[in-house]
């Protein structure tokens, strides 16, 4: 028996060698990792962070294969102390303070373990060297992730198991090679697409185009194992500030009907921020790029760029639909073809729309990308098309091909403008979120059971890293009632793209379903602006951290088997659940809320969670959405402007629901438009509230970036017992004898008053500065 013996920063290998019937193993140990090595290649083990290990099977006599699109090219990994390689008998380790590799030569496997050592995976080194993964798992874990589903299916759950895709897919669908556990583990193929074979204690995994040569292996909590995802596959820029809101999507629509739409909004002080157009903004169909520009009959201020102004001064965005294919029979049609720009699989037909002959352009060419933000869509740009919608790319059957295209638009505006992009896409594929991609979940049909379905398709693809997820609200196909459209848009106002769409001809404006879900609908859109502050710091948050504003229930409660299935229900940053109400004529809904205390965002009714409750719902005014706040919240809410950015912000109001852990929230802003913030203009400030036996103490701290905000003070709601004394590191806070008079002075303070939630401490401090206030307690 050979005793312990620590390796890390060995100078000279460390072998062993594994007998089995069909092959030798070879395992060495390195500076940095083991190399498995037999007659045929090496497989090597290295970590590349603290909670990652990359599996690499080289070939003898061969260089490595390329990795796909779903490995970002410019991954970089911060340093990290020294791995511990150990040997201890005849098996090795690879050791981080998250994780442990052990080789056993005897079973002649790899385990993965977690700090605790509890055992994960065990990985068949030997089905890597035919390109295949083949790992084995407990039967109780909960897995995750591969795909999420077209417009069209049944959705059956968040759960996966037997055989599944990793595809881009149709129509809405979701797709990564991805699988993982709330157990804490998760596994990352490099592959184009991929077969999942998950049986109940076993994982296959097959390249469907190439063999799998390269995996990814990540350890730990939901929000880790994301965070490595994002780590792997590429962060996520961030979409402008206009985009937090609201977007009405209309096709069949010109130039005066999208101004007096506009002005409707306004004068009915409904928030909105983008319109988005179809068909109708280009010139499609005719010579001399007509699908890159504008369709000057229809909108004839649009390429002069005074419709721009004219939108600009109402505080409204325009962006436009792209399709991936262009007019054969055109000046940019015979460019394509000199050029060798067509997909090979795609034929040349006559298009729906214009009836003319049309082919789909191959973006996976790196000309074809270049060429496609040409000096018409350059143009078109400039004078106020300034976000895309990318359309139909998913019928090519090529798994980059949406992707791709959005890449063309993404580099292009990169390229000639510091403005951020802006997209949606019908379909994605690992990777695409680096390219500034929105995924929207297809031409859905209108109807409430269609509804409910988008609940299960919007947490599925964010359990695979579709993070970015919209929906068109109302339902594309045919015209929802009034009771079915105010439900959708308070549905969509919890989403992560707040958008509504519908066929040809078919509107949806607020206004055009009656007095009663026009006001319904208003109030959802108006919480959802009042909520701006909170939902832009939680875009910062997916940029930097791979989790984004919605998830499922079970990243935050992994261990709860009441939520392993739940898409009735999910978080909406870390502080509010939401449970829409997406049945006809419901008076009664029953919600499980997890483990904590919650507060009824509307009633100010506190529940404790572990339990199914019974929520009344209002059947005639439809005016309720089952909205809980999580003990522990801090929310930066601001008044309801009629777009984002109307008004400077000089003063956010937090709300505060303190408890006995201690809870934090890193408020953040920028200039919201530009991506200076890669460079570090922005403004990020942590604020902490926590509650002890005889005192509540409320913190913030300094703040980092080099943007200046507007703001200058949170006017700070810290909701339970009266305060009767308020102190900055000792020294006494004015005190005032209403929240106005509060309101009206010049500096900082605190008065005492009550709201829907009780009894409340305002507190007014200035933004910018450290401060730690206590609050002493009847």
């Amino acid at each position: 028996m050979i005793g312990l013996l620590l390796l890390a920063g060995l100078s000279a290998p460390l072998t062993l060698a594994a007998t089995g019937s069909d092959m030798n193993i070879t395992a060495q140990s390195t500076r940095d990792g083991i190399d498995l090595v037999t007659e045929q290649g090496r497989l090597t083990a290295r970590l590349l962070a603290p909670d990652i290990v990359h599996l690499r099977y080289t070939p003898s006599h061969a260089a490595p294969s390329p990795s796909t699109m779903v490995i970002d090219p410019q991954a970089t990994y911060p340093a990290f102390a020294a791995p511990q390689i150990q040997q201890q008998a005849e098996a090795l380790t690879l050791a981080s303070t998250q994780l442990r590799l052990r080789w056993n030569p005897q079973s002649r496997q790899l385990m993965l373990e977690d700090a605790q050592h509890k055992s994960l995976l065990q990985i068949d080194p030997l089905a890597l060297t035919h390109g295949q993964l083949q790992l084995q798992h407990d039967k109780n874990d909960a897995l995750y992730g591969i795909h999420g589903y077209d417009a069209i299916e049944q959705a059956d759950g968040l759960l996966r198991e037997g055989s599944h895709v990793a595809s881009a897919g149709k129509q809405g669908f979701a797709g990564a090679p991805f699988v993982w556990s709330t157990t804490g583990y998760g596994v990352l193929a490099d592959a184009q697409a991929a077969q999942f074979v998950l049986a109940s204690e076993r994982i296959d995994v097959h390249g469907k185009q190439q063999p799998i040569t390269d995996v990814y292996l990540f350890v730990g909590r939901p929000r880790d194992i994301f965070a490595a995802l994002a780590q792997v596959s590429g962060h996520t820029p961030m979409f402008p500030k206009w985009a937090m809101g609201f977007t009405n999507s209309q096709w069949g629509i010109d130039e005066r009907e999208l101004l007096d739409s506009v002005d409707t909004y306004r004068a009915k002080a409904i928030p909105i921020d983008n319109f988005t157009l179809d068909f109708d903004w280009k010139a499609w169909g005719e010579d001399h790029y007509g699908e890159f520009r504008w369709n000057a009959s229809k909108f004839p201020d649009g390429p002069s760029g005074k419709l721009k102004s004219e939108l600009d001064h109402r505080g409204i965005h325009l962006t436009g639909i792209m399709k991936p294919r262009i007019h054969v029979d055109t000046e940019q049609g015979r460019y394509a073809s000199a050029h060798g720009f067509w997909l090979a699989n795609s034929q040349t037909s006559p298009d729906y729309f214009s009836h003319q002959p049309i082919r789909e352009l191959d973006f996976g060419r790196p000309a074809v990308r270049a060429w496609f933000f040409n000096d018409a869509l350059k143009q078109s740009f400039t004078t106020g098309i300034v976000g895309w919608w990318n359309d139909e790319a998913d019928e090519s059957g090529v798994d980059s091909q949406h992707m791709n295209m959005q890449r063309a638009l993404y580099d292009g505006q990169r390229a000639s403008s510091n403005q951020r992009v802006w997209s949606i896409n019908r379909n994605f594929y690992l990777g695409a979120q680096r390219y500034a991609y929105g995924l929207w979940s297809g031409d859905i049909p209108t109807s409430f059971d269609s509804m409910a379905g988008q609940r299960q398709r919007m947490l599925s693809a964010i359990n695979l890293g579709a993070m970015q997820w919209g929906m068109d609200g109302g339902g594309f196909k045919s015209h929802p009632s009034p009771e079915n459209y105010t439900r959708w848009i308070q549905f969509g106002a919890f989403t992560p793209i707040f958008r509504v769409h519908g066929t040809f001809n078919e509107k949806r404006q607020p206004w055009m379903y009656g007095a009663v879900a026009e006001q319904a609908a208003t109030a959802a859109i108006r919480l959802r602006y009042a909520l701006i502050p909170y939902i832009y710091s939680y875009e910062y948050q997916r940029h930097v951290s791979g989790i984004g504003l919605v998830r499922p229930l079970l990243f935050d409660w992994p261990n709860d088997p009441s939520v392993r299935d739940d898409s009735d229900a999910w978080m909406f940053g870390d502080y509010l659940l939401v449970a829409p109400v997406v049945q006809q004529g419901q008076t009664r809904k029953p919600i499980y809320l997890p483990a904590g205390d919650w507060i009824d965002w509307f009633s100010g009714k506190h529940y404790s969670g572990g339990q199914t409750i019974e929520y009344s719902v209002d059947a005639k005014q439809w005016r309720d959405i089952p909205l809980f706040i999580r003990a522990g919240a801090i929310i930066p809410t601001q008044s309801a402007m009629d777009y984002v950015g109307q008004h400077p912000s000089t003063e956010v109001e937090v709300e505060v629901f303190p408890s006995a852990e201690r809870r934090a929230f890193d408020y953040y802003d920028d200039d919201g438009n530009s991506y200076a913030y890669e460079h570090g203009a922005y403004f990020r400030q942590t604020l902490a509230a926590q509650k002890h036996d005889q005192a509540i103490v409320f913190e913030t701290t300094l703040p980092s970036g080099d943007f200046k905000p507007a703001l200058a003070f949170y006017l700070v709601k810290i909701h339970g017992p009266v305060a009767t004394a308020v102190a900055n590191e000792g020294d006494p806070l004015t005190a005032f004898a209403s929240l106005d008079a509060l309101r009206q002075s010049s500096g900082e303070g605190w008065a005492n008053g009550n709201d829907r939630f009780g009894t409340v401490t305002y507190l007014r401090i200035a933004s910018g500065h450290q401060r730690r206030i206590a609050l002493a307690l009847k």
